[in-house]
C-alpha cells in the first residue's frame, strides 16, 4: 500500500458543488483565474485547480481556445440519447 502524502489534499464535496453550481450559472463567462477570483467563497488556488482537473477530466466542463470555462454537462440530453435504440451498440 502507497504512503498517503500529508502535503496532498483533497477538496470536500460541499466545496466541489459550490465551483460545479458557480460555473453551470455563468458558463462562458470566465477564464480560470477569473472564475477562482470570482467564486462566492475563497479557497487556495490549488484546490480549485484540482476542482478544475477534477471537473475536465470527467467530462463535466470543456475549455475553449481562449480558456475560458463552459459547462457542458447535460445529463438530460444524455438519458435522452440513450434511450434510442438507433444509437446502442450492437
Amino acid at each position: 500500500m502507497p504512503a498517503c502524502n500529508p502535503s496532498t489534499h483533497s477538496p470536500q464535496l460541499n466545496t466541489i458543488q459550490m465551483v460545479e453550481e458557480f460555473i453551470q450559472e455563468h458558463s462562458g463567462e470566465y477564464k480560470r483565474r477569473a472564475l477562482w477570483e470570482n467564486l462566492p467563497k475563497k479557497m487556495m488556488y490549488q484546490t480549485f485547480k484540482t476542482i478544475i482537473e477534477y471537473l475536465l477530466e470527467s467530462g463535466k466542463i470543456a475549455s475553449d481556445s481562449r480558456g475560458t470555462i463552459c459547462w457542458i454537462h447535460d445529463p438530460d440530453m444524455v438519458r435522452k440519447y440513450a434511450m434510442r435504440e438507433d444509437l446502442r451498440f450492437r
